[in-house]
């Protein structure tokens, strides 16, 4: 019996630090064998890389926990033994998926309204990217399934912001033109938000939509001819993606994952199979990265979740519903990074942040985080 949540979280993190410990021992040999990360010769490619925040939060005991593992069968057997993975990521800001998203994506804990149209901030990774390298804005974008994400590729900071930001891709958005008004595809255009009265106004219009549908030859057909299942916006976003990786091929591309987010309405079996798909969806996306020439041998991925849930022994939270308390299980996850430039099958006990993202970004790209708050990861240099 756990006396805390905190034992709880703690008995967890270790499991799961065993398991991975000796899951990637296992594959070390041959991971070494074919990667030598860091001894490749000749000049080196122009680096690409991809961003995915994991869903709308997990917990270890539904993911890493031993009898959470089934349910991410892609990131144990494919992903990690090829990755450097991080065991503690610790967010010390407000556990909001819209402001949590904005302080992964700034370097800097904001403290936006979560639940208003606001842009962040701070400077975004987007705006030091492109003004620092001096990039199209061809050469960074979002794909964000939540509609509440349509201010997060650009920030309020005077000294970046207008032009300089990211291009935003509100998949639903798309969709809402592309269908001409049917109901078929209803369920994809709500937002898995606490609330259900939150309802932001979203910008662009339909000729700038005609551009996107356009530029990435996109097509309600074609998707529906792809996706496993049409009630998914996350599948969505990964068509988009994988649209734009052919037709435009960013260097950086950052992709917000949010079907998890369904644990607000209660039902377990849902937020389980968001955690799956999600698990699914982030191995085929290393697997387009891996086939599609303007990425392939040049790009690394990153993958880590905003934040956690709730404890299921905290009196003042509801378990997996939600992550209002601020216990450890909804402030501590993980991160990996696999791809160019990465050693495989290494795990790291020691903590680092979510703001430690952006300076990191910046130091494989090339470009100063000037005003971010984190630090480079040295592993992952």
């Amino acid at each position: 019996m756990f006396t805390s949540p905190q034992e709880l979280a703690r008995m967890l993190v270790h499991s799961r630090r065993d398991f991975l410990r000796d899951s990637a021992r296992l594959a070390l040999g041959s991971a070494l064998l074919r990667s030598k990360a860091f001894s490749w010769t000749g000049a080196a490619p122009k680096r690409k890389v991809v961003v995915v925040t994991f869903g709308g939060g997990a917990r270890d005991q539904e993911t890493f926990a031993p009898e959470g593992q089934e349910n991410i069968p892609n990131l144990m057997r494919e992903l990690i033994p090829q990755s450097t993975f991080f065991g503690q990521v610790v967010n010390r800001g407000i556990l909001g998926h819209y402001v949590a998203t904005a302080s992964l994506a700034t370097g800097v804990y904001e403290t936006i309204n979560n639940f208003a149209s606001l842009p962040p901030e701070s400077p975004t990774v987007f705006e030091y990217f492109r003004k620092d390298l001096k990039r199209p804005p061809s050469d960074a974008w979002v794909v964000a399934p939540s509609n509440g994400f349509n201010r997060i590729g650009e920030s309020s900071n005077r000294s970046y912001g207008a032009g300089l930001g990211a291009q935003v891709i509100l998949p639903k958005h798309l969709l809402t033109a592309a269908i001409s008004r049917t109901s078929d595809y209803e369920h994809l255009l709500r937002d898995n938000y606490e609330t259900p009265f939150y309802a932001p106004q979203l910008g662009g219009n339909e000729f700038e939509l005609q551009q996107l549908e356009s530029i990435l030859k996109f097509s309600i057909d074609d998707f529906k001819a792809h996706a496993r299942t049409l009630s998914s916006p996350d599948e969505l976003s990964l068509y988009i993606a994988r649209r734009l990786m052919r037709e435009v091929a960013p260097s950086l591309l950052w992709i917000t994952m949010h079907d998890i987010d369904v644990a607000h309405a209660g039902a377990y079996s849902l937020y389980i199979e968001g955690i799956r798909r999600t698990d699914r969806l982030c191995a085929e996306l290393w697997k387009t990265i891996q086939v599609e020439p303007e990425y392939q041998g040049k790009t690394t991925l990153i993958i880590l979740p905003d934040f956690g849930r709730d404890s299921d022994e905290d009196a003042g939270g509801n378990g997996f519903q939600h992550h209002r308390t601020g216990d450890v299980l909804s402030r501590t996850t993980w991160m990996m990074a696999v791809g160019y430039g990465v050693r495989e099958g290494v795990i790291y006990d020691h903590p680092v942040e979510p703001t430690d993202l952006v300076p990191t970004l910046g130091a494989m790209l090339g470009f100063s985080a000037s005003l971010a708050k984190g630090k480079p990861i040295p592993e992952l240099l």
